[in-house]
């Protein structure tokens, strides 16, 4: 890997951590010494970038910073677009114009060189099974989520059992073609997943829920074995 990509990787890394990263942690990512990794953020921290180093706690970087507009591969671009078209074809409209969105921000930056490399993309992602329907408002139900605030929700189950919840929703998991909301739930005291087309109706608690460790996404993955960071990269 080239030392300029590396430093961006990097950056971006170190962005992507909620606690500081020691520099082994570094090294053991990016398959190299410590002693590069230490030339490496010197490297970023003469650049400007705001990297804070503390001996014994490891590096952390200001949250405001952002890399600028960078470009891409062929092959990135293919990913790119293989997933703006997931959303288009899985989410709702509001979602899909953000995808799309996104993807005009992009061409603005991309040299015109590849220009012609978003115009040939050759991987799509084609539904084989029909779309299962839902009532709730999809693009507000990401945003309680991402603020934090509780909800509660009428349910039918596999039996035709109606049951009301209180729930803290912490994620939406896609299986084609079902979407799941994982919450915890205040009835049961426990992470339960909800499919979306058997919501009923869905409604704001005024509420807003702390981010519990024993309560939140991040417990919930260790439940299933999984790290967080697996499912971010």
């Amino acid at each position: 890997m080239r030392r300029a990509d590396r430093l961006i990787k990097i950056t971006h890394f170190l962005r992507q951590r909620r606690q500081a990263i020691t520099a082994q942690q570094v090294a053991e990512t990016f398959g190299i010494c410590k002693r590069t990794v230490y030339r490496d953020i010197q490297c970023l921290m003469d650049a400007g970038v705001p990297i804070k180093g503390e001996a014994g706690v490891g590096y952390s970087i200001d949250k405001q910073y952002y890399l600028p507009p960078i470009t891409f591969d062929s092959d990135e671009l293919e990913a790119i677009g293989l997933g703006i078209n997931m959303v288009r074809q899985w989410t709702d409209s509001q979602f899909a114009d953000k995808a799309d969105s996104a993807l005009e921000k992009i061409k603005a930056v991309l040299p015109a060189r590849l220009q012609g490399e978003l115009k040939q993309i050759i991987t799509y992602a084609v539904p084989t099974r029909p779309k299962v329907p839902w009532t709730v408002n999809f693009s507000e139900l990401r945003e309680h989520i991402r603020v934090h605030h509780k909800i509660r929700i009428v349910y039918v189950d596999q039996n035709r059992q109606q049951s009301t919840r209180t729930l803290r929703p912490l994620a939406l998991f896609f299986f084609n073609p079902v979407w799941l909301l994982v919450s915890w739930c205040e009835k049961r005291q426990d992470f339960r997943n909800f499919r979306l087309d058997r919501i009923q109706k869905l409604t704001l608690v005024d509420e807003v829920f702390e981010d519990d460790a024993d309560k939140n996404l991040a417990a919930y993955l260790r439940q299933l074995g999984v790290c967080n960071d697996e499912l971010s990269q």
